[in-house]
């Protein structure tokens, strides 16, 4: 692997770090918003998590989307 693959994937990796235990409650929550949801699905159903689940992410990641 060169090291610009590397460093291509480091951000990716840790969103996957940061989506799966740092933020871990908050896509919990979502997904069950999702889950509860999906077979009547209507435009921001489950916006409020998902904001919360985004929020989290872009705290965690340290970086403005």
């Amino acid at each position: 692997m060169t090291s610009s693959t590397v460093q291509s994937t480091r951000p990716l990796q840790r969103l996957a770090i940061h989506s799966t235990s740092t933020c871990a409650t908050q896509a919990r929550t979502y997904g069950k918003c999702i889950l509860a949801t999906y077979t009547d699905v209507r435009k921001d159903a489950c916006k409020d998590e998902f904001a919360k689940f985004g929020q989290c992410l872009r705290d965690a990641m340290k970086r403005k989307w």
